[in-house]
């Protein structure tokens, strides 16, 4: 009976491991610093948009995978998504890190920044806390 239950805690931990991640918890990927340093502003306004477009395409994927996981661990104890190609973390991560490469170089050129978007403040920002349960009410 013992060895039973060890065996199913195993399982259990080895499925939810392999679970696909919500994209605001993956960590962009370190991009060299001189990646963009020799495109115009114009070329790197446009770079930011085609990372920017690429990010919130493969967020949603991530998102989908993540939430696939998490109704075949419940249901039958296995990521599905994960295990058949959906989990994006890698892109999901590049992504990112082409974001805050690109806006440095932008910076560091002297160029109008992007307006800041979904894509870009989620290259930066680590995962937010939940809201607090409950209503919440004004003082009176």
């Amino acid at each position: 009976m013992r060895t039973g239950g060890v065996a199913l805690v195993a399982l259990i931990a080895t499925a939810v491991a392999g679970c696909a991640k919500n994209p605001d918890a993956i960590a962009p990927i370190a991009m060299p610093a001189n990646a963009y340093s020799g495109l115009s502003c114009e070329q790197l306004a446009a770079e930011h948009r085609r990372s920017s477009e690429a990010l919130e395409a493969v967020s949603k994927q991530q998102t989908q995978a993540a939430t696939g996981d998490a109704v075949g661990v419940f249901l039958i104890g296995v990521p599905v998504s994960s295990l058949s190609g959906g989990d994006k973390e890698g892109l999901v991560a590049q992504h990112k890190g082409e974001i805050i490469a690109i806006e440095g170089a932008m910076r560091a050129g002297h160029c109008a920044t992007a307006a800041p978007d979904a894509a870009s403040s989620a290259a930066q920002r680590p995962a937010a806390a939940p809201p607090p349960p409950g209503p919440v009410r004004a003082a009176q």
